[in-house]
């Protein structure tokens, strides 16, 4: 066994947040679960070991003084001026001369304390690191993982309520309760679906993230929605009443005559729930005047007309 300061990487002047803190990253770095190194596990269990002396304040002192060597065993140094060591004389009936019995102050649970497959591992740790599978065995029942999945769904759905299928990291496909009005982003948590606890834990949690789809005519923006409406030339110029797509189907709007392209009209609680909410957003509209595909001769002759005989400018300066 190396000298633990050295395994460490640490100084033996270094504190004991150092200390931990070296071993914490160590026993991540080569442990047998997480590295691909050959020799991560004799490193492994090399870094747990001198975790255990260094780590353990009566430890680090009884080897800084000599008094035990780099795998915690005691090194004899004679009967007299023993670092510390407790001399305790005794007689041992029929056993002839007295003998002498150390007592290097150390129960039988110091040495092994933490011990897992005979190397010092700190259980408190690797709990915090690997979630209490750290040396192959756990104290107490763990908690499964929770797992993240995205679901998708069309706007339709999210302003009417329903259900939709995902499927989970750990190989379950569930149908889920999707709320009316839910928003984008929202967060459902399915209690009990994520991964299965170790030692009889409880499992894990699913977390079920609402995204909307891409809609071809809307846009959304809060609650509201957003509409491109293409409309003629002389409904634009006449006046007119159109039909307009809405989420729970096509309505009728009035256009007023004169309207100009990106004018946007207002329908009144065409757009989504809220949740939990009696009250609905808004459908937001926006003229877009299209012309005829192929062109016009006529309607070119009339605009030749209208630009020499009743010019105007919608461009006017600012200043």
């Amino acid at each position: 066994m190396r000298d633990p300061y050295e395994v460490l990487g640490l100084a033996k002047s270094a504190s004991a947040a150092e200390i931990k803190s070296a071993y914490r990253r160590l026993a991540k770095k080569f442990h047998p679960d997480q590295s691909k190194d050959p020799k991560a596990k004799d490193k492994f269990a090399e870094v747990g070991a001198a975790y255990e002396i260094v780590g353990d304040e009566k430890k680090r002192e009884a080897f800084d003084r000599g008094e035990i060597d780099a795998e915690g065993k005691p090194r004899y140094q004679g009967f007299e001026g023993f670092g510390g060591a407790r001399r305790h004389a005794r007689t041992a009936q029929g056993a002839g001369p007295d003998f002498q019995h150390f007592d290097f102050g150390f129960g039988d649970g110091d040495f092994n304390r933490g011990r897992a497959g005979g190397v010092g591992i700190d259980p408190d740790i690797l709990d915090q690191l690997f979630g209490g599978a750290g040396a192959g065995r756990s104290r107490k029942p763990q908690r499964g993982e929770d797992v993240s999945v995205v679901a998708t769904v069309p706007l339709a759905l999210a302003a009417t309520g329903g259900s939709a299928r995902v499927n989970l990291p750990t190989g379950k496909t569930l149908d889920v309760a999707i709320p009316v009005g839910v928003e984008d982003g929202k967060q459902i948590r399915l209690r009990g679906q994520g991964q299965p606890g170790a030692k009889n834990g409880p499992a894990g949690d699913a977390l079920v993230t609402i995204r909307y789809a891409l809609h071809p005519l809307f846009k959304v923006e809060g609650r509201d929605l957003r509409l491109d409406l293409p409309i003629t030339l002389y409904e634009a110029v006449l006046g007119a009443k159109v039909r307009a797509p809405t989420l729970a189907g096509e309505v009728e709007i009035a256009i007023p005559h004169g309207a100009s392209s990106g004018r946007t009209l207002r329908l009144r609680g065409k757009g989504l729930p809220a949740a939990g909410e009696s009250r609905q957003g808004d459908l937001l509209a926006t003229l877009r005047i299209v012309l005829p595909a192929d062109g016009d001769p006529e309607l070119a002759g009339l605009m030749r007309r209208w630009r020499d005989e009743k010019p105007y400018d919608p461009r006017p300066a600012t200043t």
